[in-house]
């Protein structure tokens, strides 16, 4: 195959720093693993890095690589009449043992239907014999697998890092569904999900792929803590991944500076839901960013609280680069936010915000969800309100004080407080952000928002049944591939496919009844196991 026909040609070659080549011929089990999605969001995935270096780190096993091709190199591969392959050995997924998919997000799923159809598999579980790959599912969007649960042999629910090695002694269905955190459809009754509970015992990868192209993320990336203390109840992530569990500061400058002297990055991210909540967060990040100074490294803290605290470590860590704040009030009025738990008052936001300002940061985003439960026109209005009191904090220290709204309609989510509430419509949701622009006009602000037609199939999938497999594989079918990306979404064939099976979408958007089981009712995201 001729890859100057396609563009971004490094993505397909593998053989980046770090990856890892082991002998086919020698390696029992064969594994590969994949976010259904492009290589560049593939790859800034530190879950897919873990997992991959767990298990090549078990002798006789062998972890490869592989992404949604984008159109053209799907176009190539259908022309030459080839199947899809790893990354590594260039090997037909099809020769694997295992095929793991990372579930980040619900519009990844027709994504997964081509990535088996490019590799001569069947799509449907029911359908594949002995001589195909298993395959397997884990990620966030594994906390309701029933609208692809069809197409899967078993998932993970919660974090993989010590099932892995469960799994790969014994691929048999029946022993898999005896593992804790394994669901395997037609043999699980219910399941509850894993979690590690000492970080620190966690394998991390300290030699992470370097990718060819530029990564969404392209940066390296530490994991300080999971779990999240605050109890949101619209955040999925927030409630299925307790309890909060930190990792420890002197592991953290180790790996850190292991990461950094392996791949030669200019900017090391200290991730988690909640960094500001990591109890030595101002002696880590400090610590980091004075060392790594005069190498030019930047030092990142996303998921930093709006409060003064925050800003003055922002200031203090970059040194490198200027660094914006990021704020999300979620919603426009104390009491919508309230009523949401969102535990941040608005003297929370302006003095934050003032603080930023005063430091010389000149760029604030704000992330605002619309359709939230008992919400009014008062509490869109608020937005508008709360958005140009920031702007007029801003004009005191600088003329280019900017605030950018952004946009997203709630989407009620599994095992959420807020898992029975309904979902707003594309046309309410269209209607309320066209309010909040005409009434967030003003110098310096900007408004901008998730497609509708996105968060409405979003919401459909993350609370949908067994029902939407069929649409999913229809809308392969007509076309649909690389969801997520506005470039590529046809909502209007997501339509045809709803109609041509006879599914009205509307109806997982409704209210939910707290009495009647839901489709995700099997499984248990407890932490008091």
């Amino acid at each position: 195959m001729d890859l100057n026909n396609v563009r971004k040609p490094a993505q397909y070659i593998g053989n980046e720093l770090h990856s890892i080549h082991k002998d086919w011929d020698k390696c029992a089990l064969k594994v590969a693993m994949s976010y259904p999605d492009t290589y560049e969001i593939g790859m800034s995935n530190i879950g897919i890095q873990i997992i991959y270096h767990i298990l090549n780190d078990q002798p006789g096993v062998l972890c490869e690589r592989v992404f949604a091709p984008l159109p053209d190199m799907e176009e190539e591969l259908k022309k030459e009449n080839l199947e899809l392959r790893s990354l590594e050995s260039q090997k037909p997924l099809k020769e694997f043992d295992l095929i793991g998919f990372s579930l980040g997000h619900e519009l990844t799923y027709t994504n997964i239907i081509n990535i088996l159809k490019l590799a001569n598999i069947p799509v449907y579980a029911k359908d594949r014999t002995d001589e195909h790959p298993l395959i397997m599912g884990g990620g966030p969007c594994a906390f309701n697998p029933e609208p692809i649960a069809e197409f899967f042999d078993f998932f993970v629910i919660g974090e993989a890092e010590e099932v892995l090695p469960k799994i790969i002694k014994n691929l048999d269905l029946a022993e898999l569904a005896k593992i804790d955190g394994v669901y395997v459809p037609g043999i699980s009754k219910k399941v509850t999900r894993t979690y590690i509970k000492d970080l620190n015992s966690a394998p991390y990868p300290t030699k992470p792929i370097v990718p060819f192209i530029s990564a969404v993320h392209d940066r390296a990336v530490v994991e300080i803590m999971r779990g999240c203390k605050w109890g949101c109840k619209f955040c999925q992530a927030g409630w299925t991944t307790r309890p909060v569990r930190e990792r420890d500061k002197d592991w953290l400058i180790k790996t850190a500076d292991e990461i950094l002297n392996n791949t030669g990055y200019e900017e090391i991210s200290l991730v988690s839901l909640s960094s500001s909540d990591y109890s030595k967060i101002d002696e880590l990040a400090k610590t980091l960013a004075r060392k790594y100074e005069k190498d030019r490294v930047n030092i990142s803290v996303p998921s930093l609280r709006a409060n003064t605290f925050s800003v003055d470590l922002i200031k203090e860590i970059s040194r490198v680069r200027p660094s914006g704040l990021t704020i999300a009030p979620e919603a426009g009025t104390q009491r919508l936010r309230d009523v949401i738990g969102k535990k941040l008052t608005e003297d929370d936001i302006l003095n934050g915000s003032e603080s930023a300002f005063k430091n010389g940061i000149e760029a604030i985003k704000l992330y605002f969800m619309i359709g939230l439960p008992t919400e009014t026109e008062e509490d869109l209005l608020g937005i508008c309100d709360l958005t140009r009191k920031i702007i007029e904090l801003g004009k005191k220290y600088t003329k280019r004080a900017k605030a950018t709204i952004n946009l997203a309609a709630f989407i009620p989510k599994p095992h959420t407080p807020f898992q029975w509430e309904a979902q707003i419509s594309i046309a309410q949701a269209i209607e309320k952000q066209n309010f909040i622009r005409r009434n967030a006009k003003g110098r310096g602000i900007e408004v901008r928002w998730h497609k509708a037609e996105a968060s409405f199939l979003e919401g459909v999938f993350s609370r949908g049944d067994k029902n939407l497999a069929k649409v999913i594989v229809k809308a392969w079918e007509l076309g649909c591939r690389l969801d997520a990306w506005y470039e590529y979404l046809k909502f209007d064939l997501w339509l045809q496919a709803f109609k041509d099976c006879g599914i009205d979408p509307d109806q997982y958007l409704q209210a939910r009844d707290p009495n009647q089981a839901l489709p995700w009712s099997y499984i248990n995201v407890s932490d008091k196991n």
